[in-house]
């Protein structure tokens, strides 16, 4: 995976997350012309609906605020194990012994 991949998509679905509360309130304001259409039942729903737009705005947001936590808390969790797993693997290599003798040492037939 590229180093930055998890930065990108927390920083687009952050974005998106403010843009899906704008699109709740102008589906809100693009059905008000159908505000005198409806009634009974109908009319209810669609006054609870527009009563509760903020509602469903922030918690559209909120939720897509989690997910954002959660891609910064996966990207920290790979930039961590991929600093350890390269200190590891130094810290393993500084102690191997690469020389041509300590191969053949260790290949040649054992008596």
């Amino acid at each position: 995976m590229e180093a930055q991949t998890l930065v990108r998509l927390g920083q687009r679905s952050e974005t998106e997350s403010d843009d899906l509360g704008a699109l709740v309130r102008q589906l809100v304001d693009a059905a008000e012309p159908l505000t005198g259409t409806f009634n009974g039942p109908a009319k209810a729903r669609f006054n609870n609906f527009k009563v509760r737009t903020d509602d469903i705005a922030t918690a559209l947001n909120n939720a897509l605020v989690g997910i954002v936590g959660s891609i910064s808390g996966q990207n920290r969790a790979f930039v961590t194990a991929a600093e350890d797993g390269a200190s590891a693997h130094e810290n393993a290599e500084g102690s191997s012994d690469f020389s041509a003798q300590s191969l053949l040492a260790r290949i040649s037939p054992q008596a």
